[in-house]
């Protein structure tokens, strides 16, 4: 049975409804929380990638910019601040591409299976992660059994952690690939960044109480929520995060078309506004292109932009 259409139909419907949530909730430029410190600047358009709904992304030691698209389920990359996007690889069966990690080789994970079968929450357990080989563009399926894979973080010894903000499992991957699809469990956790150490994941709550955690990765029953939103920002549908130098979790807020920083248990500020439909966010690398400190976003509007508040020059997070 072909399901390619129908899934590109409820994904595109899913963009429509986040736009149609931004609107009903009353989104403003200037609701929410006050502006960080240095902060505020009008973000800057740096890429585009014509009719994509942008899931995951990363920048490697080159600074180029690399890009998900739940749609056409293709991962693009983009060389430098305003060259055209070009697609690089596509996932089985052509949508549904998630999120994007490193292994500590270099080599690029992408995550896939973020398609209608998220509906299901975790009992399918139908999500994978391929690894992509930057310079040919070749892509081979590595594991299968995760619940989703949304967020996605590698640690230095290679582990994986997989995350599902349509259900509740969280998925631990070995580097030999075996799989651990219920590891954790933290509802709709979305996102997923490794603090300083690896002692610490750090995931945003999308629709389920939203706000931000960090999950214990020698013990994943301890959970530590830092921050739950409330009053107009209580469906802001906190997304893809990022950490800054101070581990400090950037988040992107879907619906409430802010970019904040958590800077205390209890406390954000926002670093951009007027950004609805942002999906991720995260620092580049390198000495050029999408340079090493600068803040970027990319969301399901197929916008990436650059986030002048959001500047650390010492900012290393997700660094392949």
């Amino acid at each position: 049975m072909r399901l390619a259409r129908p899934l590109r139909i409820l994904t595109a419907g899913a963009t429509a409804l986040g736009t149609a949530l931004a609107l009903a909730t009353g989104f403003s430029p200037t609701a929410g929380a006050a502006v960080c410190a240095g902060a505020g600047q009008p973000a800057r358009l740096v890429g585009v990638v014509p009719g994509a709904a942008l899931e995951g992304l990363t920048v490697d030691t080159a600074g180029r910019l690399y890009t998900t698209d739940l749609l056409s389920g293709n991962v693009f990359r983009i060389n430098r601040p305003g060259a055209r996007a070009v697609p690089i690889a596509r996932v089985p069966g052509g949508s549904g591409a998630g999120a994007l990690a490193w292994t500590p080789g270099g080599t690029l994970l992408v995550g896939y299976g973020a398609d209608a079968r998220v509906i299901a929450g975790d009992s399918l357990r139908h999500a994978s992660i391929a690894r992509v080989n930057i310079r040919t563009g070749v892509l081979r399926p590595w594991v299968t059994g995760l619940s989703a894979a949304n967020g996605m973080a590698t640690a230095r010894n290679g582990i994986v952690y997989a995350t599902n903000d349509f259900g509740n499992l969280i998925g631990k991957v070995y580097p030999n690939g075996a799989v651990r699809g219920a590891w954790g469990s933290l509802p709709s956790a979305n996102g997923a960044v490794l603090g300083r150490g690896d002692q610490f994941l750090y995931v945003s709550r999308t629709f389920a109480n939203p706000g931000v955690s960090r999950i214990s990765t020698r013990n994943p029953r301890i959970v530590q929520s830092l921050v739950t939103f409330g009053g107009g920002d209580a469906t802001s549908a906190p997304d893809g995060l990022t950490l800054d130098s101070r581990d400090r979790p950037i988040v992107p807020l879907n619906t409430g078309g802010r970019i904040i920083r958590v800077t205390s248990p209890g406390r954000y500020c926002t670093l951009a506004s007027g950004l609805p439909l942002s999906s991720v966010v995260s620092y580049g690398q390198g000495k050029q292109g999408f340079s090493a400190g600068h803040l970027y976003r990319a969301g399901f509007d197929g916008r990436i932009y650059e986030i002048p508040g959001g500047y650390d020059s010492r900012a290393v997070t997700a660094a392949p």
